[in-house]
């Protein structure tokens, strides 16, 4: 699959497309295939929320996941810049116990664009499986400005 890499202040950031969609994003991935219209959207999407210039990502993206899977993903998709939820808050949403909202946020293939950052546990900040783990989840909450609810 085509990929495209875009270096951050969170790392090397590979975004990969798969039939017109954004379906996963990588630490340390590698430019590989063409250059796609829309890869070299989203490499440009992220160089401006890097440089704190992008509020929203505008990306089209498909998870190849269960149905709530997808509806956990949607929904920390719509959470904005500089807030968060709890794992707690988004099961209630769906009508769902918490735990496996966390994991459905743990398999999200698309960190940063679809912000799982953005959900914490409901005594802390919960996991993150992105490259250096809570680590780089409290560096980028902190670049939203959401830190404030870290302290």
């Amino acid at each position: 699959m085509p990929m495209i890499t875009v270096e951050t202040q969170f790392g090397r950031l590979g975004v990969e497309e798969t039939d017109g969609a954004i379906t996963r994003l990588v630490w340390d991935g590698r430019n590989e295939g063409p250059k796609t219209p829309l890869l070299q959207e989203a490499a440009a999407q992220l160089a401006a929320y890097d440089k704190g210039r992008l509020e929203r990502f505008d990306l089209p993206y498909h998870v190849a996941g269960s149905d709530f899977q997808c509806q956990v993903c949607d929904l920390m998709f719509a959470i904005p810049l500089g807030e968060t939820r709890t794992y707690g808050d988004i099961a209630k949403e769906l009508g769902q116990p918490p735990q496996p909202v966390g994991q459905a946020c743990g398999a999200n293939p698309i960190p940063v664009i679809i912000p799982c950052h953005r959900v914490l546990s409901a005594n802390g900040l919960g996991g993150f499986s992105g490259d250096g783990g809570i680590e780089t989840k409290v560096a980028l909450l902190r670049h939203e400005r959401a830190a404030g609810l870290l302290i």
